[in-house]
């Protein structure tokens, strides 16, 4: 259950659309979506470890894989609450999800003893012809 700071955090948070995100000027505001919050980083800017480039490159846009590509320590995900300023509406947080199943749901290659056969068939073969390539040799 969440406790009672959350639960009066998540009430007073502004929902944001992503159009919304997208359309406020870099001038009074650099918002980010990560994990569909949405996050004022204008402040952070000039302390960004990474640069602000980093930061102005996905102001306006859902970074959150771009966030989880880097691998942000724990400290730098505390931080971010500092910068919490809403959150993405229900309907887009379901696209937002639909986007990432797709991303999630490609063809992984099978990890089964298949992929191995053709290798190993190869393997055989070649050492098999090697053998009978030096036996022949030898007797020559």
């Amino acid at each position: 259950m969440a406790s009672t700071s959350e639960q009066s955090e998540s009430k007073t948070l502004k929902t944001f659309t992503l159009a919304e995100v997208a359309g406020k000027n870099k001038e009074e505001a650099c918002l980010i979506v990560i994990h569909d919050k949405v996050y004022d980083v204008k402040s952070f800017l000039d302390e960004h470890p990474g640069g602000e480039e980093v930061l102005l490159e996905q102001a306006g846009k859902v970074a959150t894989e771009a966030f989880e590509d880097v691998g942000h320590s724990t400290d730098a995900r505390d931080l971010m609450k500092t910068y919490l300023v809403g959150e993405i509406t229900e309907e887009e947080k379901q696209r937002t999800k639909e986007k990432l199943l797709k991303w999630t749901k490609d063809p992984v290659p099978e990890s089964g003893w298949k992929q191995w056969l053709l290798p190993m068939a190869v393997a055989i073969v070649g050492s098999l012809l090697f053998r009978l390539y030096a036996s022949r040799h030898e007797a020559n």
